[in-house]
């Protein structure tokens, strides 16, 4: 054992809730073995989308919310609502933007650009977009990470993916499907990600018309956390979202990313 893969297994053992080193120089394949060897054995006892641990809205009073916006990277899920990222960028309209790994493949110079936009925090959306699991758990159909190793890989991988490319760790994450367990979430934060939920659905995966996605927004309360969509231009998120900002702006709301502000 080297000496950072010392330290890093020492801050795991002293509080599992903490987060701890992760040493760009210890392999990915370390990280998972020390957090297997810490996490072997624990059962989970929740599944879903807010269990402990999950942040849900910003921690204030203030009329703020943060927009936050998926790109999930399927088969059918890789396109770019240009109109939506023009006008967030048009109006000076913050967002946090939670990418995975096979969208930034599927449109890398915009990625590069919008990353070197201050408007945009850029999030960790996983490897894979799977739920985060430490046993494999479904929902949606959507098979969850089978196991630790694999947990630590969806998380790992893209992370540093997006640290070799914008010069930035994030610091948030948001698993495929946006469910966990909460021996998970324990992990997440092992791994320096605060695990991003929301408490306003804003598009209801990318599935609202414009209309109902607007109507979701402007039930906005201060501090609410909105889910919504940037890859899927044939929806009706980026319109709605156009269509709500300036009613939410004339209601004396601001807009700011979630790191903007303590989560809780």
């Amino acid at each position: 054992m080297n000496f950072q893969t010392a330290i890093f297994l020492a801050a795991i053992l002293m509080n599992s809730t903490a987060i701890a080193a992760a040493p760009a120089g210890l392999a990915i394949q370390e990280i998972e073995q020390q957090i297997v060897a810490r996490y072997d054995g624990r059962q989970p006892l929740q599944w879903g989308e807010k269990v402990a641990g999950v942040k849900t809205r910003l921690d204030t009073g203030e009329k703020v919310m943060a927009l936050t916006l998926d790109a999930c990277g399927s088969a059918r899920g890789r396109g770019v609502d240009a109109r939506l990222l023009d006008f967030l960028v048009q109006e000076q309209v913050p967002a946090t933007l939670f990418i995975n790994s096979r969208w930034i493949d599927a449109n890398r110079e915009l990625f590069k650009t919008i990353s070197a936009n201050p408007l945009f925090e850029i999030a960790n959306h996983g490897t894979w977009h799977k739920p985060a699991s430490v046993s494999g758990r479904s929902v949606y159909g959507i098979a969850g990470t089978k196991n630790i190793a694999e947990l630590v890989a969806e998380i790992e991988q893209n992370a540093r993916r997006i640290e070799a490319i914008t010069g930035t760790r994030p610091k948030l994450y948001r698993s495929g499907t946006a469910y966990y367990d909460e021996v998970a979430v324990e992990i997440a934060n092992t791994l320096q990600h605060q695990v991003a939920g929301y408490s306003l659905l804003g598009d209801a995966g990318a599935t609202y018309s414009a209309a109902q996605v607007t109507a979701a927004l402007l039930k906005a309360a201060p501090g609410d956390i909105a889910l919504l969509h940037m890859n899927h231009p044939e929806s009706g998120s980026g319109a709605g979202i156009i269509a709500a900002v300036p009613e939410l702006k004339r209601r004396g709301f601001r807009f700011v990313r979630m790191s903007d502000y303590p989560l809780k």
